[in-house]
């Protein structure tokens, strides 16, 4: 007996407002897909309530609670999740996430370079709609010119793999046109090249300021490569399960926290056997994870243990890092946020943080990222750097 490939994503949307839609995925397992299902769910900005994961390491069984709203693309949402399952053929076999194996073929990076005249909000109204079209931004160089205008590069990767097409283009530019008005200068799109793509996507220069962002005091550390602290509890156990660990986690939920939590354990290369995700009263979150290693088998080994422990504790305390500085008569804003080993990164951290500034009327005077290639503390973790004047 088969399973009909659309019954691989089941989306049961809620009778009553305010309760939560049922997204049930049945497919063939592999190391990662909860990461990946995760990421999917936080890009079309639905909050995870409850989950249940299981799995006979052939084939796994997934159930989301999410709460959403009027403006969620249900169909949308159900495409891209059917895109991230493994197809059929694949059930024989696990299929484990190594990045020098399974590194997916880049995509192509194109150039959209927007002019225009500023205005309060601008940059988060643009980023709107580039997360609306479903183009992925890879990197943002933004400055403004004293009368007033502006000039953005967005450095963007197209999920529907078809900004390449004249029709892809003009539908982007009409949807720019249609939110800027006659505030727009010109708009353009261009596939950059490999060199370009590689200097755009790494710098080895990052300020000071950025890498002590990542100077965090560790928790008191229990037995058994356990760790606490006032806000995150992380506890590993070997002894009630004869093959598998189980990690056990109490924290305050937080965007994106399930997908914090499985992005960890992918590039862990750590595969989720069962595990159960509920959110309680005041925010209060408990998560039971029963895990093993690549080769099949309980995490063991202390170091191992206390690393995972260590590096969960420290995404869920602070999935990413914020600082301001002041330089003169200007402000600085300093956002940190994490990537996969895979290259993709967290979603919809530039649109957030544009939509925060637009709501304290806060002027965007220029922007730049940063994609460190090394960082001791804490590697992979691109560096989104914003300057603003208040």
């Amino acid at each position: 007996m088969g399973i009909l490939y659309d019954d691989v994503v089941i989306i049961s949307q809620s009778d009553k407002e305010g309760d939560p839609c049922v997204i049930t995925v049945n497919c063939p397992d592999k190391t990662g897909l909860g990461c990946d299902l995760c990421r999917i769910i936080l890009f079309f900005g639905l909050s995870i309530v409850r989950g249940d994961v299981s799995t006979d390491g052939k084939w796994c069984y997934i159930v989301f609670w999410v709460i959403g709203d009027s403006q969620t693309r249900w169909g949308l949402l159900k495409k891209r999740l059917m895109g991230a399952c493994p197809s059929c053929s694949s059930a024989s076999v696990v299929l484990y996430y190594r990045a020098e194996m399974q590194a997916p073929k880049p995509s192509d990076v194109f150039l959209l370079k927007l002019s225009c005249y500023d205005r309060k909000g601008l940059l988060y109204d643009v980023t709107a709609v580039l997360c609306e079209l479903e183009l992925t931004i890879e990197k943002v160089k933004i400055s403004t010119t004293p009368d007033g205008k502006v000039m953005d590069l967005f450095f963007v990767t197209d999920t529907r793999e078809l900004l390449h097409t004249r029709k892809r283009k003009e539908d982007t530019y009409e949807h720019l046109k249609t939110i800027l008005g006659n505030a727009m200068i010109s708009c353009d799109v261009e596939m950059v090249g490999t060199e370009i793509t590689a200097c755009s996507q790494a710098s080895s220069f990052l300020p000071s300021a950025i890498i002590d962002m990542f100077h965090l005091d560790m928790p008191v550390e229990l037995p058994s490569g356990s760790l606490t602290s006032s806000n995150v509890s992380v506890t590993i156990d070997n002894s009630l399960s004869p093959g598998h660990t189980l990690v056990q986690i109490v924290c305050q939920d937080h965007k994106g926290l399930l997908y914090d939590i499985m992005r960890t354990l992918k590039d862990y290369n750590i595969q989720v056997s069962y595990g159960r995700f509920s959110r309680r009263q005041r925010g209060n979150c408990e998560i039971d994870l029963f895990i093993m290693q690549a080769d099949g088998k309980k995490i063991v080994d202390p170091s191992k243990q206390n690393g995972l422990s260590s590096r969960l504790w420290m995404e869920l305390l602070q999935p990413f890092r914020v600082t301001v500085i002041s330089r003169g008569p200007d402000t600085e804003l300093l956002v940190a946020n994490p990537v996969e080993l895979s290259g993709k990164g967290r979603p919809l951290v530039f649109h957030d943080i544009t939509l925060a500034l637009k709501m304290l009327d806060i002027c965007i005077f220029s922007v730049c990222t940063y994609f460190p290639t090394t960082l001791s503390e804490k590697p992979f973790w691109p560096c989104l750097h914003i300057q603003f004047v208040v």
